[in-house]
């Protein structure tokens, strides 16, 4: 395991923008758009603040009172339909399952009532001297062309942990005391499907923009800085900011590693790489400015994707990397994952989530659970998993489920249909396709979540995708280290580790002491330091800076990038270090129709 001091983990990285002037503070933010609407000469001037789900409107009404003395406020909130009637209006998409729904198809003006919208209209258009504040959800909706169009945006990460503190609730509910398990659902097949399809139509409209991440701590920027700041991310590799979550199974060792509040009872996930509900840090001449990472997919979609990438999913990320901490925790969950027509048939979304895990760490007694045993009955293992849902009483998954002792830099490949979960006392960097919401549980082994309650099981859902014919001598040869040499040199050598032939990511390994080249071949790059303290990458032709990594850090490198090279510098310098790669087989892309 390599040793690290607490701060070689970098936890908040941010992207140094220079030029480019970030406000802090309600105050500083009003004399701003004070000088702005001066600057305009008129007597009435409209000034629309869009927010995305779990901005606190409250908050942005009471920071910007002071705007002006003649001040007209509407809140887009008051036009929205009842809540009973959204509820039914979505009530298919987020259907009666504890865990899974369908991906909502709406635009954002189906939840507003066209009588309320009328009527916040025309209060808008009566009045005649001052400034009209148009605040909330939809704000664009509400006014062609505002004189300043504002966005309040808000990373996933943070509103899940406004739900969890019961302070937001879902887009048109009034639901903020239902439960995080409901409002995540809802937001996951909902709320985020919708809020996005209309953010994407205003991106290049907005004037300005709002970071209310951290609470009576706002902070305001051009939307032209931040066009420019995201146009510059898709031209050099970068970091996400990473968040990490405990859970029933987790480990101690992502407290070590990443520096983390020693007290907290475990970490069980690491989310090092997931863009939908990542953030990405600016900093704006000392300041930091946060959005959801996704933001840059959505701007710049081709330059960091690929244009083949991008022809197939379109503005969406469709690599996940995260950890799975499981040191001195215990099993995951007993599990297995959709096929790709059972995923679109039944929840609406185009592909499914082939995965692999690759082991940063892995004790004497480390273990995976990966396919069946040889000539297993079916009925009767469906029925036991039956009896221990149903009763209570315990499964024997090593009846039925073959264990595999595994060791550090092992890689197990995980089709979609396959029975798997880690064991204990080990570190898994989950590699795999985007939609991980989708694990259907077959048995947690008889314990609780962390709130005390079961945790839900999806045995209907398991027992139509699980692969019976992938059985133990089938898993060993096509599933486990399956590792081929695929090029070496002075100093380097290059493996294919995966994935699996029916996953359209590549998975490449590079172990070096010197300097390699590498080229992203027209497809975004996703990558983690596997091994060593430290790495530098840099551009051939000095298109961006040199940019440092650490242990166990994942970082991306659009497709823009082009041509990049990596080498061991810092602690690491003269010595081997290894980083892992992923990447979109463009030649399998005929396989899936994505969209």
């Amino acid at each position: 395991m390599n040793v690290l001091t607490p701060s070689t983990f970098d936890k908040l990285p941010a992207i140094r923008i220079a030029g480019e002037t970030c406000i802090t503070g309600w105050e500083a933010i009003v004399a701003t758009l004070q000088d702005r609407i001066r600057s305009l000469g008129q007597a009435k001037t409209i000034v629309a603040v869009d927010t995305y789900l779990g901005v606190y409107t409250d908050e942005v009404i009471a920071g910007l009172g002071s705007l002006s003395d003649r001040l007209t406020v509407v809140e887009t909130g008051q036009a929205l339909r009842n809540p009973g009637e959204i509820d039914a209006l979505v009530d298919d998409y987020v259907t009666d399952d504890p865990v899974f729904g369908y991906v909502c198809p709406f635009e954002l003006a189906r939840f507003y009532d066209e009588d309320k919208l009328a009527i916040c209209q025309q209060r808008i258009q009566a009045v005649t001297d001052g400034v009209v504040l148009v605040v909330g959800i939809g704000a664009a909706l509400f006014v062609d062309q505002p004189d300043l169009l504002l966005y309040a945006d808000m990373p996933r990460w943070e509103i899940q942990l406004r739900f969890r503190k019961n302070r937001v609730s879902n887009l048109g509910g009034q639901n903020q005391d239902a439960g995080f398990a409901y409002q995540y659902k809802r937001a996951f097949y909902v709320d985020w499907k919708v809020l996005d399809r209309h953010k994407k139509q205003y991106m290049e409209r907005w004037d300005y923009v709002v970071d209310t991440t951290q609470e009576e701590t706002p902070k305001l920027i051009s939307g032209t800085a931040l066009r420019n700041a995201m146009a510059l991310t898709v031209q050099r590799p970068f970091r996400v900011v990473p968040f990490f979550d405990p859970g029933p199974w987790g480990g101690q060792w992502l407290k070590e590693v990443c520096d983390l509040d020693r007290s907290a009872v475990n970490y069980a996930w690491g989310f090092d790489c997931v863009p939908e509900e990542n953030s990405l840090l600016y900093n704006f001449d000392g300041e930091t400015f946060e959005i959801p990472s996704i933001d840059v997919v959505f701007s710049h979609p081709q330059e960091l994707l690929g244009e083949k990438v991008f022809a197939a999913f379109g503005a969406e990320f469709p690599i996940r990397f995260d950890f799975l901490d499981t040191i001195e925790g215990g099993n995951l969950s007993l599990q297995v994952h959709p096929l790709q027509a059972y995923m679109r048939e039944k929840f609406g979304m185009p592909y499914t989530q082939n995965e692999s895990y690759y082991f940063l760490e892995a004790k004497e007694d480390a273990c995976v659970y990966l396919g069946l045993k040889e000539n297993i009955n079916p009925d009767k293992m469906i029925g036991d998993l039956e009896k221990a849902q149903d009763s209570g009483v315990d499964f024997d998954a090593e009846q039925y489920v073959e264990k595999w002792p595994i060791k550090k830099h092992d890689h197990a490949l995980i089709p979609a249909g396959t029975v798997h979960c880690s064991g204990a006392n080990s570190v898994v960097l989950e590699i795999s396709a985007t939609p991980f919401n989708f694990t259907f549980k077959l048995w947690d082994w008889g314990r609780t979540g962390l709130d005390g309650k079961p945790r839900p099981i999806s045995l209907e859902h398991g027992k139509n995708n699980i692969q019976w014919d992938r059985t133990t001598q089938w898993t060993k040869e096509h599933l486990l280290n399956q590792i081929q040499e695929v090029g070496s040199g002075d100093g380097w050598r290059e493996e294919r580790t995966g994935l699996d032939e029916a996953s359209f990511i590549e998975t490449r390994r590079h172990w070096f002491s010197k300097e390699v080249s590498h080229h992203t071949n027209g497809v975004v790059n996703v990558i983690n330091l596997i091994e060593g303290d430290e790495a530098t990458i840099e551009s051939p032709s000095g298109a961006f800076e040199p940019f440092v990594v650490h242990y166990a850090e994942t970082f991306i490198v659009p497709a823009a990038v082009g041509d990049y090279t990596i080498k061991p510098s810092g602690p690491s310098e003269g010595q081997e270090i290894g980083t892992l790669k992923a990447y979109i087989r463009t030649d399998k892309l005929n396989d899936y129709p994505l969209r």
